[in-house]
């Protein structure tokens, strides 16, 4: 059950401050104490300040800065010191604090990593005109380009709907508002 009005985010950056808001009537601070538990890449468990009768939970730059990048399983609990009750939970994404990467980095997602490699298969075999060889007893198939195709055309709709969910753009476009009278 979802008690919880907060401003929780769905996104974070590693090496950034963090700041999430939790407003729980029913598990009022300071006679309940909140904590964070984040279960992905690495453990992460975080105990909120009270913030009025709801719940702040911070961590600062330095703190965040150790927190793997990936997805992470979060849940939040509110005790009293006898009765604990998860308050609410979901995930969100940690990602890499570009300022603190040296080796080299990749931030397309894997979607975006697919539909380029397809891209360049396609390309390649645009100067291949056999699908299949034999030497030796060994041979090599390769994939249909109508198959190669299909592939492409699925990683491409994938790749525009994160890119529409990223930008917060409709699948449909901008809504019209109808009145009946």
């Amino acid at each position: 059950m979802t008690y919880c009005c907060t401003s929780f985010p769905t996104e974070v950056t590693a090496g950034l401050s963090f700041k999430a808001a939790v407003a729980v009537s029913v598990y009022p601070a300071p006679a309940w104490t909140a904590t964070l538990h984040m279960r992905g890449p690495s453990q992460i468990d975080l105990t909120a300040a009270p913030d009025g009768t709801g719940h702040l939970f911070s961590a600062d730059a330095a703190a965040t800065a150790d927190w793997a990048p990936g997805t992470y399983w979060w849940a939040i609990r509110a005790t009293n010191g006898t009765d604990v009750a998860e308050i609410e939970t979901g995930n969100l994404l940690v990602v890499a604090d570009l300022a603190a990467v040296s080796a080299p980095y990749d931030g397309r997602s894997d979607n975006e990593k697919a539909l380029a490699s397809i891209d360049a298969v396609l390309a390649r075999r645009a100067t291949i005109d056999q699908s299949r060889y034999v030497i030796n007893n060994r041979e090599l198939w390769r994939t249909p380009i109508p198959e190669l195709i299909k592939l492409r055309a699925f990683y491409a709709a994938a790749v525009a709907r994160e890119k529409r969910k990223a930008s917060g753009t409709r699948r449909w476009g901008r809504p019209v508002r109808v009145e009946f009278s």
